[in-house]
C-alpha cells in the first residue's frame, strides 16, 4: 500500500511531472525537440483573446483565451510544458519515448507511463471500431514513405512492411506497482499521524507480440492531446478558450459577446481557402483530407499520407477530406481518418451507427458537401 499526505489542492503540474515516470529518467534521456525554444505569444486586446503560438509534434499549436491576463499566461505555460512531456512520451522519432522504446524492444514488455497506457488503450477501442481502415500498428509502413521529399516505397518492401501491421499484436496490461515486501513494509507505517491511504497505483506494460511490428500513434494523438490541454486550460477559469494543434480544434466556453467559436472546413481544391464554418460552444472539430501532406510523382501519380494498413499505400476513396465534430477531441480525431479512409457510403453508415459523432461533413473532390447527421 502507498501512503501520501493528506492534501486539499490537488497537483500542480510541476508536482505531477515529479511523479511521472518521464521525470525519473536521466537528463540525458530527455530528448531535445525540434524548434522547442520557439515561442510568440500576444495579450489580449480589442475585444480579441490572448493568445500563444509554440512548435511541438512536428506541428505549430495556437492557443487562445479569454481570461485574466495572469491566469492566461499560467495557462499558457502550463499546456506548453505539457506538450513537452507528451511529445517525449508519444513520439515515434525521439529515441526515449515510449513509442520509441516499445518499437525497439524487439517483442520484449515494456513499462510505460500511465498516460501512454491511456492513449493506446483507447487507439485500440478505435481499431476495432474502423473495419480494418485504422491500425495503430501501421508503423512499417510509415517508416518507408517520405512525404516531404516525395519518395515512393519500393513494391516489395511495401509488402514485407504490410506483413508486421496487426493491431491485435498490441498487449497492454497492468500490475501492482508494489511488491509484496514493499507493501507488507508500508502497512506497518499506516498509523503514522498525517498519512492516508492511497489507491494502490498500477504499473503499466506494452508488449508488441510480433518483433518487427511497430507502433504509430500520429493518427490520434493530437486528439488525445487537445483534450487534456483543455482541460488544463479549464482549471484556470477561463471564459473560453481554443486550442488547436494543426487543424485538431477543440474549444471550451464563449467569446465575451456570447458567440460561439467558429471552425472552417477547408477547401479541398484549394487548401487555403475555406466553403464553410462550423459553431463551436464545447467540444472538437477534426478535419483529415488528402491534400494535407501529398505529393504528385514524375509520372503524375497523386500521393496523401493516409495509408490503407492492408497495403501500406495511400488509401483509395471518393471523398477529399472529412470534418467531424465530436464532444472530444479524441473521438473526431479517431473516427475522421477512419470516415475518410471508408468513403462516402461506408462512411455515413459508420458516422450514423455512433452518437458520439455529432456531425461529420464528408467534402468531395468538387467541393460537394454531405452532411452525415
Amino acid at each position: 500500500m502507498i501512503l501520501q499526505m493528506t492534501r486539499a489542492s490537488p497537483l500542480s503540474f510541476a508536482e505531477f511531472a515529479i511523479l511521472s515516470p518521464m521525470s525519473k529518467m536521466d537528463a540525458h534521456s530527455l530528448d531535445p525537440i525540434p524548434d522547442e525554444q520557439f515561442l510568440e505569444t500576444h495579450d489580449a486586446a480589442e475585444g480579441k483573446p490572448a493568445g500563444v503560438r509554440f512548435l511541438a509534434f512536428n506541428t505549430v499549436i495556437d492557443i487562445e483565451a479569454y481570461g485574466e491576463t495572469a491566469a492566461c499566461q499560467t495557462a499558457f505555460e502550463e499546456v506548453r510544458a505539457l506538450c513537452r512531456l507528451y511529445e517525449r512520451l508519444f513520439s515515434r522519432t525521439l529515441p526515449h519515448s515510449d513509442i520509441a522504446r516499445i518499437n525497439s524492444a524487439h517483442g520484449q514488455p515494456v513499462a510505460i507511463d500511465p498516460l501512454t497506457y491511456d492513449l493506446l488503450e483507447r487507439a485500440l477501442s478505435y481499431c476495432g471500431e474502423s473495419e480494418g481502415a485504422f491500425d495503430i500498428t501501421v508503423g512499417p509502413a510509415v517508416r518507408l514513405w517520405n512525404f516531404h521529399e516525395g519518395t515512393v516505397p519500393d513494391d516489395g518492401a511495401l509488402a514485407e512492411a504490410v506483413r508486421h501491421v496487426d493491431w491485435h499484436a498490441l498487449r497492454l496490461w497492468k500490475t501492482p506497482a508494489a511488491t509484496a515486501a514493499e507493501s507488507d513494509a508500508d502497512a506497518a507505517t499506516e498509523a503514522v499521524p498525517g498519512f492516508e491511504a492511497a489507491p494502490e497505483p498500477k504499473a503499466c506494460f506494452a508488449q508488441l507480440a510480433d518483433p518487427d511490428a511497430a507502433v504509430d500513434a500520429g493518427g490520434i494523438a493530437k486528439g488525445w492531446i487537445a483534450d487534456a490541454l483543455v482541460a488544463a486550460m479549464e482549471a484556470h477559469g477561463l471564459s473560453g478558450t481554443i486550442v488547436n494543434l494543426g487543424g485538431n480544434v477543440a474549444v471550451s466556453g464563449t467569446k465575451p459577446t456570447g458567440d460561439p467559436w467558429r471552425v472552417g472546413i477547408r477547401d479541398p481544391r484549394d487548401p487555403s481557402q475555406l466553403i464553410g464554418a462550423v459553431p463551436l460552444v464545447a467540444g472538437s472539430a477534426v478535419t483529415s483530407g488528402v491534400y494535407e501532406r501529398c505529393f504528385t510523382a514524375p509520372d503524375g501519380t497523386f500521393y496523401h499520407h493516409i495509408l490503407d494498413p492492408r497495403t501500406g499505400r495511400p488509401v483509395e476513396t471518393d471523398v477529399a477530406g472529412v470534418t467531424v465534430i465530436c464532444e472530444k477531441s479524441i473521438d473526431a480525431e479517431g473516427f475522421s481518418t477512419t470516415l475518410l479512409a471508408l468513403g462516402l457510403k461506408r462512411g455515413l453508415a459508420l458516422a450514423r451507427r455512433h452518437p458520439e459523432i455529432l456531425q461529420a461533413f464528408f467534402i468531395a473532390p468538387d467541393g460537394t458537401i454531405t452532411n452525415a447527421r
